[in-house]
């Protein structure tokens, strides 16, 4: 324990007698050409989901929205986190109204510049889901809804800026959705609109 107290001490001493003790910041080249994070911006969008294969016979369209956040991760990949909720109307005879379905994602945009200025990306996706209703029925078709799902997956995307104002920019995105539901894959198309303003 005194070696420990003795080497601390001399390097606190060594810290504060040093003339510019955070020199080593602007020393190493790493942290120079380090770019994470000098962006940082705030997200708004809002679309249309589109099911696809058999989501098609059991629910309907549906519009939703969502907020997010984008920030630099290396100097052509920018990392993204968004939340989105979307309602669904079945489309069959069930006995409820409809799910609410709230989607969690985190991924990456890649900038290339062979393409500029569309934008690919992709990532994994976290869905969960709730039927609108309080009976507990798992029993009946859709039943195993009302006590809560959750489904994890994976989504691509591709994004056309097309309006860009100081801190402000706009454009559209299309994008896919797997979920790794068994025994079958659930997919989902997505297009909307995205609205993005940057904070720093």
């Amino acid at each position: 324990m005194k070696k420990l107290i003795t080497i601390l001490a001399l390097g606190l001493v060594s810290f504060l007698h040093a003339e510019d003790p955070l020199q080593f910041r602007n020393d190493s080249a790493a942290v120079q050409s380090d770019v994470s994070f000098s962006h940082l911006s705030v997200i708004l969008d809002g679309g249309e989901l589109y099911p696809m294969g058999d989501l098609m016979d059991a629910v309907k369209n549906a519009l939703y929205g969502g907020v997010g956040i984008r920030y630099t991760y290396w100097e052509d990949v920018d990392g993204i986190v968004m939340f989105q909720y979307a309602y669904f109307k079945p489309n069959t005879d069930i006995y409820y109204d409809g799910v609410h379905q709230f989607i969690g994602r985190v991924g990456v945009d890649w900038k290339w510049k062979l393409i500029h200025p569309v934008v690919l990306g992709g990532g994994f996706t976290c869905n969960w889901t709730r039927a609108d209703t309080d009976k507990e029925n798992s029993d009946l078709r859709g039943g195993t809804l009302v006590d809560n799902e959750t489904e994890f997956g994976w989504f691509v995307r591709i994004n056309l800026p097309v309006f860009k104002y100081k801190e402000y920019s706009a454009g559209f995105h299309v994008m896919w959705e797997q979920l790794w539901t068994l025994p079958k894959r659930s997919n989902m198309l997505s297009a909307g609109v995205t609205v993005e303003r940057s904070l720093w």
